[in-house]
């Protein structure tokens, strides 16, 4: 497959060359088999699919894709990389949603997307959107097109726009190109050692760039069979996971941190006879960042069914670079490191034997170059100062549909000696050797009496502080009031209310103080599920410093909350 240039050209050799292996299996529940598709089957549905796309679209048109999790959403983004039509994938909202729409209808906007694919259930509340033609792809079958060939696409032909996550700004649309998405899947195969014996199983939402590039688009560019679920499957019973990498022979899956926080303190040993997780080879964890302590317990709670701790696979990503841009060696236990705390603030990581606790996320494979970059004044930073990560290679996307300054600024950044040039990520880092380690965002950055603070941090503590404080389910930032720069938490409770929730309050407050040295202008305490987040599971700190401010929070309880009228030069 090293000869094809684009992915249509890869699916259709591997249709021809295997068309029996299985491509695709959907367990809608996490346990029952629902369908399985065969590299030749997938290939003929997404050509009859494409067929009929073009009749009512044209290549470079885009379309907005509106899918439950599950192999109708294949099928249509498969479709559009056939036909040449740009799609675009979004958040789907749930049944009965009235407000859930919006940001669908923001993208749809945005991109100016001519048609809308989904299912015919989506397809009846999506019908007051107007002109936008809408295609429901799970009718009656298709006819066969035997005959009906893929539209060929170059290389820098558009193949899809993700919109970013929106954890730091308002949602852009990443333009990904044909060249951009082959390049990056050769990266992540190489760097993650996959072969046509990697069996996938994942539960990640395929709307999302680590779901689609890493769950949907990876198997099939090194023909391996990948086993899928719905999201909330996995998030109901964390348990069902773990039992079908085991039953299926699964030797890649992953997910952000949370998913492996979440197999630990929900998945009981009786929901485990008869699982063996010897043959879990790569358990990747990205998306956000990768705790020390996670990987730790992980690795000693599932011990006994085989998990073995070289197994995990820290890695850093984002939609700009189509989804990989650093990781670690397979079966390579994870670097860790501890460096002193209060250096770090200040912006330099100096190993000491009792400090803070990070993981690195592996080094550059391929044609990848990462640099640490002052954001100032644009200069390299030397080993261990921590700077802005700046990223090259065959895989970073053009830019930004229809924001050409955002583009100029953000792709377009050169070194103060004119190299370049290269992605700026907004993310914070430092190089150790030849590996990368991420210690924040940017814009997230906390900078209170001179010392920089990595909200990440203090969040972990926070969560660490009470029992009742959800798992990654805490947001810390900091607002200007009377001309200082004040310190805020907001943290969901379990379901289970707390009798006492100052004493949860002053809890937060003292461990913050001991550990960080800080003191917390306002803690705020709110209901389960209501913490503003991405629909990648990401913390929107800045929507949570709005709702703060602006007394829009489903409060439990809180101390010291401010005034909106005083916090107007709030950040």
């Amino acid at each position: 497959m090293d000869g094809a240039r684009t992915l249509p050209e890869v699916i259709r050799d591997r249709a021809r060359l295997a068309p029996g292996a299985p491509a695709f299996t959907y367990l809608p529940d996490g346990e029952r088999v629902a369908a399985t598709l065969s590299f030749g089957e997938l290939d003929a549905e997404v050509r009859a699919l494409a067929a009929t796309l073009l009749e009512r679209a044209q290549p470079g048109d885009r379309a907005l894709l509106l899918y439950p999790h599950g192999l109708d959403f294949v099928r249509a983004f498969l479709a559009c990389l056939y036909t040449g039509i740009v799609a675009v994938p979004a958040y789907p909202p749930r049944l009965g949603d009235r407000h859930g729409a919006a940001p669908a209808q923001r993208v749809a906007s945005d991109c100016d997307a001519s048609l809308l694919l989904t299912t015919a259930e989506a397809a009846e509340r999506v019908r007051a959107w107007g002109a936008l033609q809408t295609l429901a792809t799970d009718m009656p079958a298709l006819a066969a097109v035997s005959d009906w060939e893929p539209r060929p696409v170059r290389p820098d032909h558009l193949a899809f726009l993700q919109y970013t996550s929106g954890s730091t700004a308002a949602p852009k649309g990443v333009m990904v190109t044909h060249g951009n998405l082959l390049h990056s899947e050769r990266m992540i195969a190489s760097a993650f050692g996959h072969t046509s014996a990697s069996t996938f199983v994942d539960w990640l939402p395929l709307y999302h760039d680590m779901g689609l590039v890493g769950s949907l688009l990876q198997p099939l560019y090194v023909g391996a069979h990948s086993v899928l679920m719905p999201p909330e499957a996995f998030l109901q019973q964390p348990a069902r996971w773990l039992r079908a990498i085991s039953h299926f022979g699964g030797r890649t899956g992953g997910g952000p941190n949370f998913a492996y926080e979440l197999c630990v303190r929900r998945v009981r040993p009786e929901q485990l006879e008869g699982v063996d997780l010897s043959g879990w080879e790569i358990a990747f964890n990205g998306a956000e960042p990768v705790r020390a302590s996670t990987l730790e317990t992980f690795s000693a709670v599932f011990a006994p069914w085989g998990f073995r701790r070289e197994a995990f696979y820290p890695c850093y990503g984002l939609a700009e670079v189509t989804l990989f841009a650093s990781g670690g060696r397979k079966l390579e236990r994870p670097s860790r490191l501890e460096v002193d705390a209060e250096r770090l603030k200040a912006g330099r990581a100096v190993p000491t034997e009792c400090g803070v606790r990070l993981v690195s996320s592996g080094r550059a494979w391929l044609d990848r170059r990462i640099e640490i970059v002052d954001p100032v004044d644009g200069t390299r930073c030397a080993e261990g100062i921590v700077g802005e990560i700046w990223l090259m290679g065959a895989d970073v996307a053009r830019g930004y549909w229809n924001r050409h300054d955002e583009t100029a600024q953000s792709f377009g950044a050169r070194l103060d000696d004119g190299d370049g040039p290269f992605l700026r990520t907004g993310d914070l880092g430092f190089m150790r050797g030849e590996e990368l380690v991420v210690t924040g965002r940017l814009k997230d950055l906390i900078v209170v009496a001179g010392r920089n603070v990595y909200p990440q941090d203090i969040e972990d503590t926070v969560e660490q502080s009470s029992p009742l404080i959800r798992s990654g389910c805490s947001a810390v930032f900091s607002y200007e009031r009377g001309g200082t720069e004040h310190v805020a938490v907001v943290a969901e409770l379990r379901a289970t209310e707390p009798d006492d929730p100052a004493t949860v309050i002053r809890r937060i407050r003292e461990q913050v103080g001991l550990r960080h040295g800080l003191s917390l202008s306002d803690v705020a305490l709110i209901e389960a599920g209501t913490l503003d987040k991405t629909s990648s599971g990401k913390v929107r700190r800045s929507a949570c410093r709005r709702r703060l401010l602006d007394g829009k929070l489903q409060l439990v309880s809180a101390s010291s909350l401010p005034v909106p009228a005083e916090a107007e030069g709030a950040v």
